[in-house]
C-alpha cells in the first residue's frame, strides 16, 4: 500500500503514456501515481513501467519520469510480473517440500512461462508435480505480500553464505564485479531470494498455473559447473487461458519436428556428432526445395552466387570482430603452425570476395549470395533438434551499395522476403527494428546514421522497436512469422553495416575518381535452412505442400501380377517431374494405404486388373479419400500442374 501523500513536499511531474503531465509530491510511488489518476486504476495496478523498466508499485518515482501503470490489461508486462511472482511461489513450494535443503539458482520468466533452477537432495520427477502444485495453491491462498529490501553487496554475500546458498553468493559476486553496490531481495512469508523484481503486491494475485516439465541445466550454462534441476511451469490470468495454452502445447507435441523427423525419415542425429544433423534422402528433397525457392528469388533480384571457405585464418576473425564477440562459440584448429577457425558466419568471406578486385560506383549495387555452411559451438544442454544445432546452412546475401542506394535496396529486401514466406503458407509477417546493443562496435555517429537509414526505409510499414537488440556491427530488421498454432518465429533478417567495410578497407571509385566506403547490407531469408525446415515441419505437421512433399505419389499394385503396370505408372509420373514410388510389399492393400497415410504421401494410386486394362489408376488424395479413376494422361498432367512450385516475390 502507498503511504499518504505529503502535500507539503516539493512537487514533481511525471508524464503519462498520452503525453499529459501528472503532478505528484516528491518521493511519490507508482501506487501513488495510480491513485492520483483514479481509485479504479489504483485497485487494478500491479506494477509501473518507468521508461524501459517495469518496477514495483512501492518504489519511488523521480521528476521527469515517463510512466505507464501496469494492470491485468497490459499484456506482456502484466504476464511478466505475474509469472515472475509465480516463479518465487514455486521456489517456496519446493523449499517447503524439501526441508533437508534446497539451493536456489535462477528463476526468471520466459516466453509463455517461467522456470527455476534447484540444487536438490534428489532429482525431481513429474510424480512430484501434484505435491508442488498443491503447496503453491496454499501459498497463493495465503495472499502473502511480496516485500522488497536492499542490502549492500557485502551484507548480501554474508547473508547468503550464512544460509549455505553458494549460487546466490556467486550471483552477488558477479553483481559486485559489474560495479553494483547494493542488491535487492524479495521476501514472501519465510521465503527470501536475491531478485531485481518486479513482483505483484501479494501472492493472491497470481492466476492459474501449471507445472510442465523438468530438465537438467548447468549453472550459468557451463558444462564445467554443477548440473541443477530446472523446473518449467506457466501461468495465465485465468483458467480458461491456461487451458487454451495447454491445448496448444498438446498440439505442438503432436507436431514436434524431432518425432516427425524420425517417423518420416527426414533427418537423424548420431552420437558420433551431437548437434550435427544428418539429412536423409527424404529430408534432402525438402531441403533442396527450400534452397530452390531461395535461388529463384536470387535470380529475380540480380544476385550472384558465391562460395567461401569453411576454414579461414583466425586473424581474419580478429579483423572482423567476430573473435571478440563470438570466440566462445567458435571452433579453432591449426594448419602448418598457423591458427585457423571454422567460420561461424559468412560475412568476412563475402568481404574478401568484394575486395578481390577494384570496384567502381558503376558496379554498385553488388549483390553476393551464399549458402554458407557455418559451425558454432552450442552447449549440449541447449541443443534442440533442428532449432539449435552446431552446424547449419545460412542462406546469406551481402549487398554492397552506395549510401544513396540503401533505401531502394532495403525496401526491395523487405518486400521480397515478406512475400517469400507466403510460398510456405506463412501469411502473417511482422517486422522488428533492433537498435544499438550494449556491446556495439563502431562509432555512435556510424550507428546513428545506420539506424536513421533503416527507420527511413521502414516508413509506411508497421514494425516493433527492439531497443538494444541489434548485431554488434549494425542495426537490423528481423522478420517474424506466425505458424498455424499461433507461435511466432524469428526467421529472416536485413542488417545495415557501416562497420565491416571499414574493418576490411572496402572501397569503390567514385565519379570524381576518389575512394569511398560502400554500405554493406546483410540479408537472409530463412535465417538458416535447418531451423526453417524444423519450423516448417511443425507448422504443417509433416504434411508438406504438394510441391515440397518428399514423396508426392505412391503406386500400390493390388497383386503381384499388377507390379509391372504399377512400375509403368510410376515411370510416367517420374518422367513428368514428379517424385513417385511403388509399394509392392506382400501386405494387404488396406495396410499399404494406411502406411501411405502415415507417411503423409499426398496421393496414393491403386492399380488392379480394371485399371491396367483401361490405362487408368484409382486415385486417393490424402485425407480426402477416393478421387476417381482418371485416364493416366489426364492424371499425370493434373499432378504435374499441381506440383509446380508457387511463384514468390512481388
Amino acid at each position: 500500500m502507498s503511504r499518504p501523500f505529503d502535500y507539503h513536499a516539493a512537487p514533481m511531474t511525471v508524464t503519462l503514456p498520452d503525453g499529459s503531465p501528472l503532478e505528484l509530491p516528491e518521493g511519490a510511488t507508482g501506487h501513488d501515481a495510480a491513485a492520483a489518476i483514479g481509485p479504479g486504476l489504483a485497485k487494478a495496478a500491479v506494477a509501473v513501467r518507468v521508461g524501459d523498466e517495469v518496477r514495483d508499485l512501492a518504489r519511488p518515482l523521480a521528476d521527469g519520469d515517463r510512466i505507464e501503470i501496469v494492470t491485468p490489461r497490459s499484456g506482456d508486462d502484466y504476464l511478466y510480473v505475474m509469472r515472475h511472482s509465480a516463479a518465487h511461489v514455486m521456489a517456496e513450494a519446493v523449499q517447503s517440500l524439501f526441508p533437508e535443503g534446497v539451493k536456489l539458482g535462477f528463476g526468471p520468466p520466459i516466453a509463455d512461462g517461467f522456470y527455476y533452477d534447484f540444487d536438490l537432495p534428489r532429482p525431481l520427477t513429474e510424480d512430484d508435480f501434484p505435491a508442488i502444485e498443491a503447496e503453491m495453491r496454499r501459498i497463493v491462498k495465503a495472499k502473502a505480500p511480496f516485500q522488497r529490501s536492499v542490502m549492500s553487496v557485502d551484507d548480501a554475500r554474508a547473508f547468503f553464505a550464512e544460509r549455505g546458498d553458494p549460487y546466490k553468493v556467486d550471483q552477488v559476486e558477479e553483481l559486485a564485479r559489474q560495479g553494483e553496490r547494493g542488491v535487492s531481495l524479495y521476501r514472501q512469508r519465510d521465503f527470501i531470494d536475491l531478485c531485481r523484481g518486479p513482483h505483484l503486491r501479494d501472492t493472491g494475485r497470481i492466476g492459474a498455473f501449471k507445472l510442465l516439465s523438468v530438465a537438467g541445466a548447468y549453472w550459468r550454462g557451463s558444462e564445467r559447473n554443477p548440473q541443477l534441476t530446472r523446473l518449467y511451469a506457466t501461468a495465465f490470468p485465468t483458467q480458461a487461458e491456461l487451458d487454451a495454452h495447454l491445448e496448444r502445447l498438446e498440439q505442438a507435441r503432436a507436431r514436434d519436428h524431432r518425432r516427425l523427423g524420425r517417423d518420416l525419415e527426414l533427418f537423424h542425429f548420431d552420437d558420433a556428432g551431437p548437434g550435427f544433423p544428418f539429412f536423409l534422402p527424404r529430408g534432402m528433397v525438402v531441403v533442396n526445395g527450400i534452397r530452390g525457392a531461395v535461388r529463384r528469388e536470387l535470380a529475380d533480384m540480380g544476385y550472384d552466387e558465391i562460395a567461401t571457405p569453411t576454414i579461414l585464418s583466425d586473424e581474419l576473425w580478429r579483423q572482423s570482430g567476430h573473435y571478440d564477440h563470438y570466440r566462445e562459440n567458435m571452433y579453432f584448429t591449426e594448419v602448418d603452425g598457423q591458427g585457423f577457425a571454422v567460420k561461424p558466419m559468412n560475412c568476412p568471406g563475402a568481404c574478401l570476395v568484394y575486395r578481390s578486385r577494384r570496384r567502381s560506383y558503376r558496379d554498385l549495387p553488388i549483390r553476393l549470395a551464399e549458402f554458407g555452411h557455418v559451425h558454432r559451438h552450442e552447449l549440449s544442454g541447449v541443443l534442440h533438434g533442428l532449432f539449435r544445432v552446431r552446424a547449419f546452412t545460412q542462406d546469406d546475401a551481402h549487398i554492397y551499395c552506395r549510401f544513396d542506394q540503401v533505401q531502394d535496396e532495403v525496401r526491395a529486401v523487405l518486400d521480397r522476403i515478406s512475400a517469400f514466406y507466403g510460398r510456405f503458407g506463412f501469411e502473417r509477417v511482422e517486422l522488428h527494428l533492433a537498435t544499438r546493443p550494449e556491446k556495439a562496435s563502431g562509432t555512435p555517429e556510424m550507428w546513428d546514421r545506420a539506424e536513421a537509414a533503416l527507420r527511413s526505409a521502414l516508413e509506411g510499414r508497421e514494425y516493433t522497436l527492439k531497443e538494444g537488440d541489434g548485431a554488434f556491427y549494425g542495426p537490423k530488421v528481423d522478420f517474424h512469422v506466425t505458424d498455424t498454432m499461433g507461435r511466432a518465429w524469428q526467421l529472416g533478417t536485413c542488417q545495415l553495416d557501416f562497420y565491416m567495410p571499414e574493418r576490411f578497407g572496402l572501397t569503390y571509385t567514385t565519379a570524381d575518381d576518389t575512394e569511398e566506403r560502400p554500405v554493406m547490407i546483410h540479408r537472409a531469408m530463412t535465417g538458416s535452412i535447418e531451423r526453417f525446415f524444423g519450423i516448417l515441419i511443425e507448422d504443417c505437421g509433416g504434411d508438406f505442400p504438394f510441391w515440397l512433399a518428399p514423396e508426392q505419389a505412391r503406386v500400390l499394385p493390388v497383386a503381384d501380377r499388377h507390379a509391372a503396370y504399377a512400375g509403368a505408372v510410376a515411370g510416367r509420373l517420374r518422367a513428368a517431374g514428379l517424385r513417385a514410388g511403388v509399394d509392392a510389399r506382400g501386405e494387404s492393400v488396406g495396410r499399404r494405404i494406411r502406411d501411405g497415410e502415415l507417411a503423409k504421401v499426398p496421393y496414393l494410386l491403386v492399380v488392379g486388373d480394371r485399371e491396367a486394362e483401361a490405362g487408368t489408376a484409382s486415385l486417393r488424395a490424402r485425407g480426402g479419400g477416393d478421387a476417381g479413376s482418371p485416364p493416366l494422361d489426364e492424371l499425370v498432367a493434373r499432378l504435374a500442374a499441381e506440383a509446380a512450385a508457387p511463384e514468390g516475390g512481388s
